[in-house]
């Protein structure tokens, strides 16, 4: 027979392992695995350094978090997006102190600029009611190519790596009014 120790302490290690799962429910944001490796070495797109140094830029990585105001079909098979780019929050905004399943990853709720890109959608972002369309979030990792987008000359971003947030997932800054903690 399991003793009372070795249960609380099975449940504990159980319980601890959970993690904050697929769409970062945990009061700080963690990055998964892959996104870890992905984002080793990139700097984080400044809109006004970029302009300044577009060239400096393109020559290395480069990580952004967007809120996705369109998606069309792009070259090769790749969603072409066109995002607003926000700030990662150094905090998550949860509902409640007590559950991590109540935190949602956040971002500020002002954009600082629009950038286009080319991601290729794993099978379940791409169609679903999950899918990654206008008003999810995403984290992109890649490289600035020498094109702009046609209609408003802004940057274009080829993904290695992707994470997404679909609508409902995520929440702005804004929403720390209705969120408790």
């Amino acid at each position: 027979m399991i003793s009372f120790q070795r249960a609380l302490a099975l449940l504990v290690f159980v319980t601890g392992c959970a993690g904050p799962g697929l769409y970062g429910h945990s009061p700080r944001y963690v990055p998964l695995a892959e996104e870890e490796s992905a984002a080793a070495g990139v700097r984080e797109y400044d809109p006004v350094m970029y302009a300044r140094e577009p060239e400096e830029w393109k020559k290395r990585k480069s990580s952004l978090f967007g809120v996705v105001t369109s998606r069309t079909p792009g070259a090769g098979g790749a969603a072409y997006l066109a995002v607003t780019v926000r700030k990662l929050e150094p905090r998550n905004l949860c509902d409640s102190i007590n559950s991590n399943d109540t935190c949602r990853v956040t971002v500020s709720d002002r954009d600082f600029g629009a950038v286009h890109a080319l991601v290729r959608l794993k099978p379940e972002d791409d169609v679903g009611e999950i899918s990654l369309g206008p008003g999810s979030l995403v984290r992109v990792i890649g490289t600035f190519g020498q094109d702009t987008d046609a209609g408003d000359g802004g940057p274009i971003l080829r993904a290695d790596y992707y994470r997404h947030w679909p609508r409902g997932y995520f929440v702005t800054r804004a929403d720390a009014n209705e969120m408790r903690q």
